[in-house]
């Protein structure tokens, strides 16, 4: 079983940058891949970044160019830099660990999230 713990969440102005954290407990860190996804008030879930075990990076077109995922095998992290944040980015951020066998189980583990409030 994999736990998951967010930090770094905050109340910003428009501009500013944040960097956002999370923990992994349990074991197999490495074989996952990592994410960070949104979700907004109102507003589907959203993927923002994923970072696949290969080191492979995907970002949503919105922010790309000021988000940078990173992950920390050694250290069962994986870290979201946040620049010119933007008001539209204001929603709670989630961390996932997913990773789906070759006979097709998927396991699909969430943090609780942490919030991130960009004001104008």
């Amino acid at each position: 079983q994999v736990q998951l713990v967010e930090s770094g969440g905050d109340l910003v102005q428009t501009g500013e940058s944040l960097r956002l954290s999370c923990k992994a407990s349990g074991r197999g860190f490495g074989g996952y891949r990592v994410g960070w996804f949104r979700q907004a008030p109102g507003k589907q879930r959203e993927m923002v970044a994923i970072m696949t075990t290969d080191g492979t990076k995907n970002y949503a077109d919105s922010v790309k160019g000021r988000f940078t995922i990173s992950r920390d095998n050694g250290e069962g992290t994986v870290d979201l830099r946040m620049n010119s944040l933007k008001p539209e980015d204001t929603a709670v951020y989630l961390c996932n660990l997913n990773f789906r066998t070759v006979g097709g189980k998927e396991y699909d583990y969430w943090g609780q999230g942490t919030q991130v409030t960009v004001s104008s």
